[in-house]
C-alpha cells in the first residue's frame, strides 16, 4: 500500500510548505500530495481560498499577488511556495499528486507542466493531477492526453467508480469514511487505482489495508510506514 504525504509531512510541519515537502522526502514516501491554487499572478501551494488559517496574512488567494502571498509566515518561518518552487523541491525523487483547488487558469497550468517536463524538473510517470472538479480533469486530459488524473469524491455514488472510469482516470480518491469492499472491488474491476484520504489513525490505516486500497494520504507518513511494517 503506497503512502502519500498529505500536504507534505503536514502532521509535524506547516502544511504545503517546503519544510513539509523536505520532511516527506526524508521519510522516503511513495508520493507527496500538494494543493494548488491560483493567486493573482501565479500558482501557489495552499489548501484554502483564504490566507488566514495557514498564514498570518489576510485576504483571498486569487486576488493577492505572489510577492505579497510569500511575505506572510506560513508557520515556523516558512512561506507559501509557488508551484514552481514546489516542483523543484520534489524534483524526480518521488510521485507528486497535485490537487487542483479553485480559481484556476488551466491554460497557464498546462504550459507550466509542459515546461517542467521539457526541462526534466519532473517526469510524466511521476505526475498525478486530481480534483473534485471533474470538468477541470476532463479539460486537462484533452490538452495533455498522457496525463494521469485522479477523480476525487467524498461520496458513494450509485454506480460506485463509474464516474472515474468515464473520465478515463488513473485513480479514484475516496474519503476514508465513504469506502467499502464493494467500492474498492468495483473500482479495481474498472482498472482504477484506489487511494483513500486522510488516513492518520492506526485502526484506519489497518482498515484501509484490509480493504485492499492501493494507497493512503496521511499527515503522518513516518507513523503510517511504521504501522504497515509490523
Amino acid at each position: 500500500m503506497h503512502i502519500f504525504a498529505h500536504r507534505g509531512a503536514s502532521g509535524n510541519y506547516p502544511e504545503n510548505t517546503l519544510s513539509a515537502i523536505d520532511a516527506a522526502l526524508q521519510a522516503q514516501v511513495d508520493g507527496i500530495e500538494l494543493d494548488v491554487q491560483s493567486c493573482q499572478d501565479d500558482f501557489v501551494i495552499i489548501h484554502d481560498t483564504w490566507l488566514d488559517r495557514t498564514t498570518n496574512g489576510q485576504g483571498k488567494i486569487n486576488t493577492t499577488p505572489l510577492e505579497k502571498v510569500q511575505s506572510f509566515d506560513a508557520g515556523n518561518g516558512q512561506y507559501i511556495p509557488s508551484l514552481q518552487q514546489a516542483l523543484i523541491a520534489v524534483g524526480q525523487h518521488t510521485l507528486i499528486n497535485l490537487e487542483l483547488k479553485h480559481t484556476f487558469r488551466l491554460d497557464k497550468f498546462v504550459t507550466c507542466i509542459e515546461q517542467n517536463i521539457h526541462d526534466a524538473t519532473l517526469s510524466r510517470d511521476q505526475l498525478l493531477i486530481s480534483s473534485f472538479d471533474h470538468h477541470q480533469l476532463l479539460w486537462l486530459q484533452q490538452q495533455l492526453p498522457w496525463i494521469k488524473i485522479g477523480a476525487l469524491t467524498a461520496s458513494i455514488p450509485l454506480q460506485y467508480a463509474q464516474f472515474a472510469q468515464q473520465l478515463n482516470a488513473y485513480s479514484v480518491h475516496i474519503d476514508k469514511n465513504f469506502i467499502n469492499h464493494e467500492y474498492v472491488h468495483d473500482a479495481k474491476q474498472r482498472g482504477l487505482k484506489v487511494y483513500a484520504y486522510t488516513v492518520d489513525k492506526q485502526q484506519d490505516i489497518e482498515d484501509m489495508q484490509q480493504l485492499g486500497v492501493d494507497g493512503i494520504f496521511t499527515n503522518f507518513p513516518c507513523y503510517a510506514k511504521m504501522i504497515l511494517s509490523r
